[in-house]
């Protein structure tokens, strides 16, 4: 349990703290955005759109982020498309094809001072502001390398 879940509200001051071991190499998180490799996620949705992945060195688990010499990790953006019955989540992107690191989903783009609350996405459930709403951006952090092909196998164009 972390500082910012038993006090939501000083998410507007510090951010959500992350797995290091579970991102790309030289992650860091910001109130709003997580930076990967000095490169900001909000930035890469306004170049390209959502479902969107950017790939790094993957970390050396225990070394507090180290990066692998021959492993890769990803970071996948996606916008929330529907909330239907409560805490069940859709996105634009399919995460199945992905190994993708639930635990560690957030939200970017705005600060959210409510608390955490568990939602349905496919056949995980995944922690999220209880104020989530369709048009939110999610991202998810993922070993191995991937690509947008991958995350829009399962989606109707």
């Amino acid at each position: 349990m972390t500082l910012t879940s038993i006090l939501p509200t000083l998410r507007a001051s510090i951010p959500d703290p992350l797995a290091i071991d579970r991102w790309p190499e030289w992650t860091h998180p910001t109130t709003t955005d997580v930076i990967v490799s000095g490169v900001s996620l909000l930035r890469l949705v306004d170049i390209c759109d959502t479902p969107c992945v950017h790939s790094a060195a993957a970390v050396v688990p225990g070394t507090h982020g180290r990066p692998s010499d021959t492993e890769q990790a990803s970071v996948v953006v996606a916008r929330v498309t529907s909330i239907e019955r409560p805490g069940v989540l859709t996105l634009d992107a399919e995460l199945g094809a992905a190994s993708a690191c639930l635990e560690e989903a957030r939200m970017i783009g705005r600060v959210s001072t409510r608390r955490s609350r568990p939602f349905q996405l496919g056949n995980a459930v995944v922690a999220l502001p209880e104020d989530l709403a369709v048009g939110d951006l999610i991202v998810v952090p993922c070993a191995g390398s991937i690509s947008c092909r991958q995350l829009r196998a399962g989606v109707a164009s």
